[in-house]
């Protein structure tokens, strides 16, 4: 790992969080960004920091650790653990892909085993990833049956130093490289275990996380509007709001897209709107 990785803690009984807080401030390769109390509260962190790992507490009183991930949905950090006093939810655990299962009370060389396990698998992604140049992605052209690669192309131009976003994905279907002008993609969408990128009138279904995406792209041009949606800024048209709180966006194209909620106070402050 080239730095700590991020790590968010959930227990809804404030000595267990500590004493986890505590065990991790040990860990040098861990860096923790935050914390919650309970199932609701874990979901709100969680989306907001994007971590690496989770220590997830099964019971909680209002979501569950189980109710959590399935609220996250194509948000689940890369590694889960859980941390619970009641052993009859392993198996359960695992059938959720949970990395480990932490039973209370463990000791330190238990716990220090969880965290290796969990730092060996987030450093073994980062490796794949580099490998395959930058960000590697699997995908396709409407059919994940097909699926190819799509990888950045474009990082840094003549005379340039590198840039931390590229100006191009290319897109590998079967032996071609098709490459997609990021300046051309208008928005993205969650589809299960894929996201779809529209660009004009292409569609490209690739085999990644949201948030995957996301990092990879330049904050100051696309912004994610709700859980689900990544949108250009330079491609909105229209915004329309409703007294509840709910509303839309239109795109220079027409297409309407939801907005969350939460998300309009940052889609404001990123279109730099002045209200007449």
């Amino acid at each position: 790992m080239t730095s700590g990785a991020r790590t968010i803690v959930v227990d809804d009984e404030p000595v267990a969080r500590e004493a986890v807080l505590t065990l991790l401030a040990g860990e040098p390769a861990i860096e923790v960004v935050g914390e919650a109390g309970n199932g609701r509260e874990a979901v709100e962190v969680i989306r907001a920091t994007q971590p690496d790992l989770l220590f997830l507490d099964v019971q909680m009183p209002d979501l569950d650790g189980f109710q959590v991930l399935e609220r996250l949905g194509e948000e689940v950090p890369r590694a889960v653990v859980f941390v619970t006093a009641y052993d009859r939810h392993a198996l359960r655990a695992f059938e959720v892909h949970a990395l480990d299962y932490l039973l209370k009370p463990f000791g330190k060389p238990r716990f220090r085993a969880a965290v290796e396990r969990a730092l060996e698998r987030l450093a073994a992604a980062e490796v794949s990833t580099l490998r395959r140049t930058l960000a590697t992605l699997v995908g396709a052209n409407e059919s994940a049956a097909d699926a190819g690669t799509l990888a950045t192309a474009g990082v840094s131009g003549p005379g340039e130093g590198p840039r931390a976003h590229p100006r191009r994905l290319a897109v590998r279907t079967g032996e071609t490289l098709v490459l997609v002008d990021v300046r051309t993609i208008d928005w993205i969408e969650a589809c299960g275990d894929y996201v779809r990128v529209h660009a004009g009138r292409k569609k490209h279904l690739v085999a990644e996380r949201m948030h995957a995406i996301e990092r990879l792209l330049d904050p100051r041009r696309f912004l994610r509007i709700h859980r689900s949606i990544l949108v250009r800024l330079d491609g909105i048209r229209e915004l329309s709001r409703e007294p509840d709180g709910s509303g839309a966006v239109v795109l220079q194209g027409g297409v309407r897209l939801r907005v969350a909620r939460g998300r309009w106070s940052a889609l404001e402050e990123a279109l730099d709107i002045a209200k007449l």
